[in-house]
C-alpha cells in the first residue's frame, strides 16, 4: 500500500502557522499545462502567489489541488494550482517556510527539498560577508 503524499498536509500546517504569526503566506509554483494562472504574471515558468485570507476568496486546500479566486489588476479570477507544482509555501516577511520539489505528472509523493530557514545551498556561496551560508530569494 502506498502512502499519500505529506506533502499537501506539510503545505497546510506552514499556511496555518503564517497565519496564527500575523505572517503573509505566499506559495511559489512551476507552472504548466495544468495550472491556471493569469499567464501574464508568469515568469521563468513559474509564478508567485499571495495566498492570505486578505488576498483569496474561496481559498480550499485540499490534496490534489489549491484553488481560489483572486483579484489582477482589479479583475476577479479563479485560480488552480496542482499540489504537484507547489515548489515552495513561505511567509513574505521572513522568508520561512518550504521548499519542495515538484512532483512528476501523476506521481502522489512530493519530497520535501529542505526547510528554508536551515537550507544550504548546494555549492558554497563566493564568500559571503559573514562567512556563513545564505538563502537568497529570487522573484
Amino acid at each position: 500500500m502506498q502512502l499519500p503524499s505529506t506533502k499537501p498536509y506539510l503545505i497546510r500546517a506552514i499556511y496555518e502557522w503564517c497565519v496564527d504569526n500575523g505572517f503573509t503566506p505566499y506559495i511559489a509554483v512551476a507552472v504548466d499545462d495544468r495550472t491556471l494562472v493569469p499567464r501574464e504574471y508568469v515568469r521563468d515558468g513559474q509564478i508567485v502567489l499571495n495566498i492570505s485570507g486578505d488576498a483569496t476568496s474561496h481559498l480550499n486546500m485540499s490534496n490534489e489541488l489549491i484553488s481560489f479566486a483572486a483579484r489582477f489588476g482589479g479583475v476577479a479570477r479563479d485560480l488552480s494550482v496542482p499540489v504537484g507544482n507547489v515548489v515552495a509555501i513561505y511567509a513574505r516577511e521572513n522568508g520561512a517556510g518550504m521548499a519542495f520539489e515538484v512532483d512528476e505528472e501523476g506521481e502522489g509523493e512530493g519530497e520535501v527539498v529542505a526547510d528554508a530557514g536551515d537550507e544550504t545551498p548546494p555549492e558554497p556561496p563566493a564568500a559571503p560577508p559573514s562567512g556563513r551560508p545564505h538563502l537568497q530569494r529570487v522573484k
